[in-house]
């Protein structure tokens, strides 16, 4: 099981890099994995969409009722009315420009952590 999880890490991260060039859009990836631009939701869909663990993008609302409840061990999604992210193997992944210089949107990996006060905790089965 490790093995399979630490393949699927690698896997999920090298998907979620593909999107650091693409700029934020709100809206984005929603009707369709493929876009032109992501925003929160989006890029997790997105992600979790590349590893088959969802079939079509979800919005932020979609994912609090997600999988279930509680953080999973290897990735969590947290969500809120407006805004989501997942947590993958340690790494944040985030729209938001949280930890930063830029101060810009963008769908990226994040170092630091997030609070997620107010946020709904939600897990793949199994993972």
């Amino acid at each position: 099981m490790e093995s399979r999880v630490f393949t699927e890490d690698k896997r999920l991260r090298r998907t979620a890099n593909q999107l650091r060039s693409k700029p934020y859009r709100y809206g984005g990836g929603h009707k369709s994995f493929e876009d032109r631009g992501y925003d929160c939701s989006g890029t997790v869909s997105y992600v979790l969409g590349a590893a088959g663990l969802i079939a079509s993008p979800m919005s932020s609302s979609e994912f609090r009722i997600y999988g279930q409840r509680g953080r999973g061990k290897w990735i969590t999604v947290y969500a809120r009315e407006g805004h989501t992210f997942a947590v993958i193997a340690g790494l944040r992944l985030d729209t938001t420009p949280w930890d930063n210089s830029s101060n810009r949107w963008a769908p990226r990996w994040q170092t630091t952590e997030r609070l997620p006060r107010g946020f709904e905790a939600r897990h793949p089965i199994g993972l």
